[in-house]
């Protein structure tokens, strides 16, 4: 979600200076590539690029494809086939040995279901939601963003002849939380549609101000998650020590959680070196459904709190110690091993070597029906 707030930002910059601009976006992916579906990338019409699609290496091509799309004023589909040894040709360099396929969209302002406003609304709220883009291989025509879908409500710029079957197929990626590929037909032409599956930014509550949780706050807002501090002490917990948090509040650990919505995409980490605040609000957090708890300090500590709690029986619930063994010393280093670990816990990853793993390292054979 990092990249799609820093797109929207960079967009409504670009309009207040009366610029152009386009958005370029990975809809498909065969074989080895650096990003995978649904990486974004804003070109504007002076050279600007917000986000990527690459690690690199099609910015520069991609400028000029995006810079002819906003002057033709139609989307256009851009094939990158890096399986040829002499993918120098496109002038690209790759080396990455696959196939990447990119649909570049001119935004137009007065158009109110434009990609960007897609993408507004799916930055609105923190709720899931799933943007489906609509592309085709064999034709000319690309329809691109074509619909923003929640349960409860959705925006889109599609005929009716497809449009329930998008907005069923939206639901279910939306309960099954996982991105898919789907076929549709319009009158005689045949479309692929790429149904991505986005959650809101991992919402981290830091429960504790000292300096040791100042460099864990830094890097969590790098990575564009939302960031609450709390503490009781007012000394310490404020703007002025945590400048991009989101909220800094002084709290008790019941006035907390009542100020405080917990989903599916919250992490608790519990750093107050306060033995007393730590254990009132682990007690607390493990009445809740938080998806991530986090417990600083010895692994002798966390049982302590538990058996005197009365419960032993949720410790599977808590990572403590936090973080992953990567032998962080320094509270910069302990920052990284913590953050490493809640975002292997929201992906799904297993946080090992990636030379030991023997599956690609981005898997894209999405589900498709």
């Amino acid at each position: 979600m990092k990249e799609i707030a820093d797109i929207i930002g960079a967009y409504n910059s670009a309009l207040k200076e009366n610029r152009k601009a386009a958005l370029a976006t990975v809809v498909k992916v065969e074989g080895s590539s650096y990003r995978r579906p649904g990486a974004r990338m804003l070109v504007t019409d002076d050279g600007m690029l917000t986000g990527a699609i690459s690690g690199g290496c099609l910015e520069g091509d991609a400028l000029r494809k995006a810079l002819s799309a906003i002057h033709q004023g139609e989307n256009k589909l851009v094939t990158y086939d890096t399986t040829d040894e002499d993918d120098a040709k496109f002038g690209v360099q790759l080396g990455c040995n696959g196939i990447v396929y990119i649909l570049f969209e001119p935004i137009f302002e007065e158009d109110e279901f434009n990609p960007i406003e897609m993408l507004k609304s799916a930055n609105a709220k923190r709720e899931n939601c799933v943007i489906a883009t609509l592309f085709s291989l064999e034709n000319k025509k690309q329809p691109g963003t074509v619909m923003l879908f929640r349960e409860q409500e959705w925006l889109e710029k599609i005929t009716d002849e497809i449009s329930g079957s998008v907005k069923n197929d939206a639901f279910d990626v939306l309960k099954l939380k996982l991105s898919r590929f789907e076929n549709y037909t319009l009158g005689e032409d045949d479309f692929e549609a790429f149904l991505e599956f986005i959650t809101p930014p991992v919402q981290l509550i830091i429960a504790g101000a000292g300096n040791d949780a100042q460099p864990l706050a830094e890097m969590a807002h790098i990575l564009g998650w939302e960031v609450i501090v709390a503490d009781g002490r007012q000394t310490h917990c404020s703007f002025q020590r945590f400048p991009n948090a989101r909220q800094v509040l002084i709290a008790k650990p019941d006035q907390l959680l009542s100020k405080i919505e917990i989903d599916g995409q919250t992490a608790f980490v519990l750093m107050t070196h306060n033995y007393n605040y730590d254990a009132a609000l682990l007690n607390l957090l493990l009445d809740t459904n938080a998806p991530y708890i986090g417990s600083l300090g010895p692994k002798k500590k966390l049982i302590r709190m538990l058996e005197e709690l009365n419960k032993t029986d949720q410790e599977y619930r808590i990572h403590g110690p936090i973080g992953l063994d990567i032998g962080a010393e320094t509270a910069e280093e302990i920052a990284v091993s913590i953050i490493a670990e809640i975002k292997a816990v929201f992906s799904g990853a297993s946080a090992g070597m990636l030379k030991e793993k023997k599956n690609p390292i981005h898997f894209y054979d999405l589900k498709r029906n």
